[in-house]
């Protein structure tokens, strides 16, 4: 019997102490790193307790099978990215339209080991489709928000188009440095020049009217 269904059918168990919580997330990034080098199918529970340093027992305690495992990385994986966006936002008032465009295109470059264990996560699964559209929507009313905080008479949709053109911005920017893209080593450099011309250009006038 498989280690997705051999235990019973419960969510994960959330813990209350803090040395509890500090157990779940070195299970969780345990099972980040083993997902990412093997697959999802492939890993099986007893690989990640001993990746985490853990006896199997402590792994099933919080976690009765796989799919309250992969259930808990992609809400985490949610929350972590919603609060990175927070952040972004608190600072986007203030920011001017070429310091916010750095922040937005460095931010998946930044989450980028974590990112890479949650694509092999939904690569192996039924309704992989389905979480990656809501990521995406996620990311861009992220993105949205930035902007419009940045240049709050920004028009509406001009908003969305811009926050679409600065998210495939990032994931480019992830290829050029991160994965095996073809590309040359000033191309970065000219994406990033590229992505603050584009922001000036849509936000400052639309802060200064604003003004």
């Amino acid at each position: 019997m498989s280690s997705t269904s051999s235990r019973p059918n419960r969510g994960a168990l959330e813990p209350q102490r803090d040395v509890g919580r500090q157990r779940v997330a070195e299970l969780l990034q345990a099972a980040a790193a083993v997902i990412q080098e093997r697959g999802f199918e492939a890993a099986t529970m007893a690989e990640i307790a001993a990746r985490a340093g853990a006896k199997i027992g402590s792994l099933y305690r919080f976690f009765p099978n796989k799919e309250a495992l992969a259930g808990e990385l992609m809400r985490r994986h949610a929350e972590i990215l919603q609060a990175e966006f927070d952040a972004i936002h608190a600072r986007a008032a203030d920011a001017t339209p070429e310091e916010l465009a750095d922040i937005l295109i460095d931010l998946l470059v930044k989450r980028y080991p974590q990112t890479r264990a949650f694509a092999a996560l939904l690569d192996s699964r039924t309704d992989g489709t389905t979480v990656r559209r809501r990521i995406r929507g996620q990311a861009l009313a992220g993105i949205k928000t930035a902007l419009t905080t940045c240049a709050p008479d920004l028009d509406d949709n001009e908003a969305e188009d811009v926050a679409a053109l600065v998210f495939n911005n990032m994931k480019t920017m992830v290829g050029m440095t991160m994965e095996d893209w073809a590309t040359t080593p000033g191309a970065p450099d000219q994406l990033r020049l590229m992505n603050r011309l584009d922001l000036t250009a849509v936000l400052r006038p639309a802060r200064q009217t604003a003004q």
